[in-house]
């Protein structure tokens, strides 16, 4: 329940919302897709599991907030570009012009609304406002200081971690779970020891960034902040999940954050076009209960979240994230998909949308390499957590 604060209403948990992010579109046929933001909002508006006081209005970001992270001469860039007086050769120095990053007009307005909404995101809760906030608009975790990169022109994430250790001075443990490798966010912070990044993601061997591997743990005084679990292709729930539990856990407990940032791709099920993992929907419903658990034993509640990937915008996107809100709110997972919902959206799918929150217990055939998937996985999760086996004792947080 809300509660009254003056002269307006304070939630405990905070949306980030605004039709603006629907400005951010590369073209009618591209893979990203910010419709599945007003399909998972939609979703929650039909499950009653959101109310006008929990929205928060992104902004804008400054330019100096995006020099946080980003070359000036990138973003300059990047405006020159969504204005169309960037030339073809200076667009392809900096990632952008690009088939998965292509320009747009007003490609920098749209991108820095994006990067906004995380802010207002971090401010809510590093003020005190309330303990959690979600801008599921924002997740592009690719974006390099002078490049774009995998359909990111400006990384939020990175922008918000820097915002948040410089404004207020806080180790924050970053927690991706999309399929692919979270490197825009690894590279920025591969020297900080201050920011702890844990990425679990399909291995690079068949994916795009291709990295994200074990050995990658950081450099300098950011040696040992690095965490990175790469799964095998075929991964099922049970191996995802365990790789996810067991490896959070422990590297929450080394680093001791003061607040948790989790990027929420969706990419990992089964039905995402662009990805080869095998997990189902309940493994959606386990990531964010972990990281509000987590979030509650050591930060005091503090969790910051994004979205980031998910290709299947209209039978997996929508549940996912839905339940990511479910889980700050401490709501139940309904077992039907919501009927006003379907009615309003089937017209326009292009495929039979999910009447349930479960998916299909037979959705796919077996997997007849299980058992390898599975052991190769855990002997990764234990090659990557062997580093704090031996080096907890000399944790700055011991």
């Amino acid at each position: 329940m809300a509660k009254r604060t003056g002269a307006f209403y304070m939630t405990e948990s905070a949306f980030v919302y605004s039709p603006l992010f629907q400005k951010y579109k590369f073209s009618k046929e591209h893979p990203f897709n910010q419709m599945r933001v007003e399909l998972a909002l939609d979703m929650l508006r039909s499950l009653k599991a959101i109310n006008d006081q929990d929205f928060i209005a992104p902004r804008q970001a400054t330019d100096e907030e995006l020099a946080l992270v980003h070359d000036k001469g990138f973003i300059q860039a990047v405006q020159k570009a969504g204005q169309g007086s960037l030339s073809q050769e200076e667009a392809g120095s900096y990632g952008i012009g690009t088939e998965d990053t292509p320009i747009f007009s007003g490609m920098h307005e749209a991108s820095a609304v994006l990067v906004g909404g995380t802010l207002e995101a971090a401010d809510y809760v590093m003020q005190g406002k309330g303990k959690q906030a979600l801008n599921l608009a924002g997740g592009l975790h690719h974006g390099f200081r002078g490049k774009a990169s995998g359909f990111c022109v400006y990384n939020d994430s990175s922008v918000a971690l820097k915002y948040i250790q410089k404004k207020y001075q806080a180790r924050v443990l970053y927690v991706d779970t999309d399929a692919h490798h979270g490197d825009g966010v690894q590279w920025t912070f591969y020297d900080d020891s201050d920011i702890c990044t844990l990425s679990i993601h399909e291995t690079g061997r068949y994916l795009f960034p291709g990295t994200g591997n074990i050995t990658e743990r950081g450099q300098g005084t950011g040696y040992g902040y690095s965490f990175n679990i790469p799964l095998d292709a075929f991964t099922e729930d049970e191996s995802w999940l365990n790789a996810y539990r067991r490896s959070f856990k422990e590297v929450v407990e080394y680093f001791k954050p003061d607040v948790i940032f989790t990027q929420n791709g969706a990419d990992a099920h089964y039905y995402d076009p662009l990805t080869h993992l095998s997990a189902s929907i309940d493994i959606y419903k386990e990531i964010p209960k972990l990281a509000r658990e987590m979030a509650r034993q050591y930060c005091g509640g503090r969790w910051i979240a994004v979205g980031g990937g998910g290709y299947d915008i209209w039978r997996v996107v929508p549940r996912a994230w839905s339940l990511i809100w479910l889980a700050m709110k401490n709501l139940p997972v309904p077992d039907a998909v919501p009927e006003e919902w379907i009615q309003k959206w089937q017209p326009k799918a292009p495929l039979e949308l999910p009447r349930f929150f479960n998916d299909p217990e037979n959705m796919y055939k077996p997997i007849p390499r299980k058992p390898e998937i599975e052991e190769k996985n855990s002997q990764s999760v234990e090659r990557a957590l062997q580093f704090i086996t031996q080096n907890a004792p000399k944790s700055r947080n011991s």
